[in-house]
């Protein structure tokens, strides 16, 4: 698993001098949107929602009031809308929980809020 993020981070970084800022990709009840710094989801709610974007799978598990709970490569984490979390060498946040939507954010590297 290790392998295929570096190999996909590699590829990603090889890709910004060539101009390439921005992706946008639909997966079975989501939409991701890729720029240099990472990719932000749009996940449907209702749905077996999940992406594959940095060369990792993400998976809109469950929301819970304002803890939204996410696998992201295999490991489940609850992050509280508008905050940040680390998890195998990523930054995930969840920006926006709606009735129809959660919007996540996984950047490379590790971010705070602070």
């Amino acid at each position: 698993m290790q392998f295929r993020r570096l190999i996909a981070l590699s590829t990603f970084a090889l890709l910004v001098p060539a101009g390439v800022t921005a992706c946008t990709a639909e997966g079975p009840g989501s939409k991701s949107e890729c720029d240099v710094t990472g990719c932000t989801i749009t996940f449907d709610r209702g749905v077996n929602a999940q992406a594959s974007v940095l060369g990792i799978q993400a998976e809109l598990v469950a929301v819970n009031g304002n803890n939204v709970t996410l696998k992201v490569g295999g490991q489940e984490i609850v992050v509280p809308v508008g905050e940040t979390q680390p998890t195998d060498g990523l930054s995930v946040g969840v920006q926006q929980v709606t009735q129809d939507n959660v919007v996540v954010r996984i950047a490379t590297g590790i971010q705070t809020n602070n």
